[in-house]
């Protein structure tokens, strides 16, 4: 039981970090990332082909997967900051379609459909529950950086100046800020964090496939961002963590509804996701944690 929910918290965490970065790119900049797989994909996928097959130590291997992600979101809001808001959206959708597929067929590269196995961990897997306590302190003590990295960037003249940008960029514009740069720094930077937690998944599983990289993985993080509050991280941290409780919650309910099937219930399952979301836009839209409006600094 113990160890089960040490595997949780490691999961939580992970969440934790993707929906940070959804925070920081939607909920402070205002663009929406519909590839977030593609940049947890691609963390993963970087970090463990330069430790398993090149060698480098771990913490090597998570720093270019976070520098691997950054220039990703550059790519991608380089070919998209001039076009409307929704083809962001599109775009991005595109883009983690694009790196499942490529990742599918590439099998010099990335292993095919096979995936790349052996992962190393970091942590002797032999020390069993010492494993999973460490991994759990581990990306817990990245939260909390992440976190402390994202509440010092929103109380900046920065992260003021890229809420005035969510909010009206023409208006921002006139008042002298860069818009383009800044909406490509904070997409960059938000790319990093969610290949941060791809790296952190593949050495934590030693496993990495495409199939794990599917869509469904971003709606699950925009349900936890939703439910934290999708303008604060705080509340995407407590989004992550309650989205693996309500996920392995489903689990058992499911499970214990007589005469349905696996299939059924797995069913069940990604239904109580849909109609969750749907609750939660309707009776608390602002999450539980909401945005506040911050006062202007005193000159």
């Amino acid at each position: 039981m113990i160890s089960y929910l040490v595997f949780l918290a490691v999961i939580g965490g992970i969440y934790a970090l993707l929906a940070q970065s959804v925070t920081l790119a939607w909920g402070m900049a205002g663009l929406v990332n519909l590839g977030l797989a593609g940049f947890f994909g691609i963390g993963a996928y970087a970090s463990a082909m330069l430790v398993t097959w090149g060698g480098v130590p771990v913490p090597v291997g998570l720093v270019a997967a976070v520098i691997a992600g950054a220039v990703a979101g550059l790519v991608v809001t380089g070919a998209t900051l001039r076009l409307r808001d929704d083809y962001l959206a599109i775009v991005t959708l595109g883009f983690a379609e694009a790196v499942r597929i490529i990742a599918s067929n590439e099998i010099w590269l990335t292993g095919g459909t096979d995936g790349i196995s052996g992962i190393p961990g970091g942590f002797p897997r032999d020390w069993g529950l010492g494993f999973h306590a460490a991994w759990m302190g581990t990306i817990s003590v990245l939260v909390f950086c992440v976190w402390f990295g994202l509440r010092r960037l929103s109380a900046s003249p920065w992260g003021r100046a890229l809420r005035a940008i969510r909010e009206d960029q023409t208006v921002a514009a006139v008042a002298g800020k860069p818009v383009a740069r800044m909406k490509a720094e904070a997409f960059a930077i938000a790319a990093g964090i969610a290949a941060l937690a791809g790296a952190l998944y593949g050495h934590y599983g030693s496993y990495i496939a495409p199939e794990l990289f599917a869509p469904l993985v971003t709606i699950y993080v925009f349900l936890a961002v939703t439910t934290g509050g999708n303008g604060r991280p705080s509340g995407a941290v407590l989004g992550g963590y309650l989205l693996i409780a309500f996920l392995e919650a489903t689990r058992f309910a499911a499970g214990a509804i007589p005469g349905v099937t696996a299939l059924q219930a797995a069913a069940l399952r990604e239904a109580s996701v849909g109609v969750a979301l749907i609750l939660l836009l309707h009776w608390r839209p602002q999450g539980i944690l909401p945005e506040r409006n911050q006062k202007a600094p005193l000159v």
